[in-house]
């Protein structure tokens, strides 16, 4: 009897490990070439243009012609960044106005490659598109949508257009986003069979999120995470997100003991208080910073696929000097493990500019953060 048991076990094992092996042998070894790498190592992202616009007016001709010029690409590009990530809501496009905004984003598209940039063309919806994406039906439509727009911009230039599939997800299952990711990145596969695209992870689209995805069975693929952490800190002031976010002020990086503790007591709920009186003690720095990078490298080498951080960036609420210091021990951290990145964002509330005037003014000590140099 003991003998055959033990005769079982190992034959479960060896099918397990076949499996295993199987699954490893099915997952296609990377073919995104290191020439479209190249032009993903320093990047910007356009926000509040064609995506998160909340203004009365909306998405209106105004709008397109000023909130980022022909000034702004030239600016972008002359400071030395070889991409932008260029957000995009799609619902004005399946509305009635569609041919007017999309009219405007071929002009967008246009400018950019001109000048030369590569293009993260990234659909950034609003959380109530995502949240209908639980619905099956939601997820056909969605395909639809991408083969549509995929079709339209595969012919600007596959070297410099990657197709990202959707910013944020926002799905709590990553079972289920798997799936829905596996739809939809087969629907722009269909329309644009030479581009790259850019695959995020459930929820946030955070670091933990992306070493929970599964490769794609897509070898033309780059996964993108996002990198905030930790969000006491970058969004210290913001009236989004986390409520009391917006009591925080003057909270420090690296995390120190004593000003946390300063900072909490302006805080009236309890709970709050000692969730800031830990980030003092959590010695938040460029070394915890470097841990939490290095997660999302190893499971890059693990799987054998290339990986952009596409999103980080500290609201402008925080003191300058701490804010460049986050930013700067983010961006080495990437380097150091070969990750490119595109920090959010160009003039908004997180900028690397400032507008004034309608006139846009780089940072220079964000710039210096971002390793830059100014133009």
């Amino acid at each position: 009897m003991f003998p055959a048991r033990i005769a079982v076990l190992i034959l479960s094992l060896s099918l397990s490990l076949s499996s295993v092996l199987s699954y490893a042998q099915n997952v296609p070894a990377s073919s995104v070439p290191a020439s479209r790498l190249a032009h993903l190592r320093h990047g910007i992202n356009l926000s509040s243009w064609f995506a998160q616009v909340y203004q009365s007016d909306g998405y209106t001709k105004k709008h397109f012609d000023t909130f980022t010029t022909a000034d702004d690409i030239a600016l972008i590009k002359a400071a030395g960044f070889d991409h932008v990530r260029l957000s995009v809501n799609p619902q004005p496009i399946l509305d009635s106005e569609g041919d007017e905004y999309i009219g405007y984003l071929d002009r967008a598209m246009k400018m950019i490659l001109d000048a030369g940039l590569a293009v993260e063309f990234d659909i950034h919806p609003e959380p109530d598109f995502k949240a209908r994406l639980a619905k099956d039906d939601e997820v056909e439509r969605f395909a639809d949508f991408w083969r549509i727009m995929a079709k339209r911009y595969a012919s600007y230039d596959t070297e410099r257009v990657f197709f990202e599939i959707l910013n944020e997800p926002e799905m709590r299952d990553p079972y289920r986003w798997y799936g829905v990711e596996t739809k939809l990145a087969a629907a722009i596969r269909q329309a644009a069979p030479s581009n790259t695209i850019l695959a995020p992870g459930a929820k946030w689209d955070d670091d933990d999120d992306m070493i929970l995805l599964e490769p794609l069975r897509d070898p033309n693929v780059i996964y993108v995470f996002h990198f905030y952490d930790p969000h006491i800190f970058t969004h210290q002031g913001a009236t989004w997100g986390d409520y009391y976010w917006h009591w925080l002020g003057n909270l420090h990086y690296p995390s120190d003991a004593k000003n946390a503790a300063d900072v909490a007591t302006r805080l009236p709920d309890a709970v709050h208080r000692m969730q800031v009186v830990r980030y003092g003690q959590d010695h938040w720095d460029a070394a915890r910073i470097e841990a939490e990078i290095n997660q999302a490298a190893e499971w890059a080498k693990q799987n054998g696929v290339p990986v952009v951080c596409n999103e980080f960036g500290v609201y402008r609420h925080a003191e300058p000097q701490d804010r460049n210091g986050w930013i700067r021990d983010v961006r080495t951290a990437l380097e150091r493990h070969g990750i490119g990145w595109a920090m959010w964002d160009y003039s908004d509330s997180f900028g690397v500019a400032v507008k004034k005037n309608g006139k846009a003014e780089l940072d220079p000590e964000t710039m210096k953060a971002l390793g830059m140099k100014m133009p």
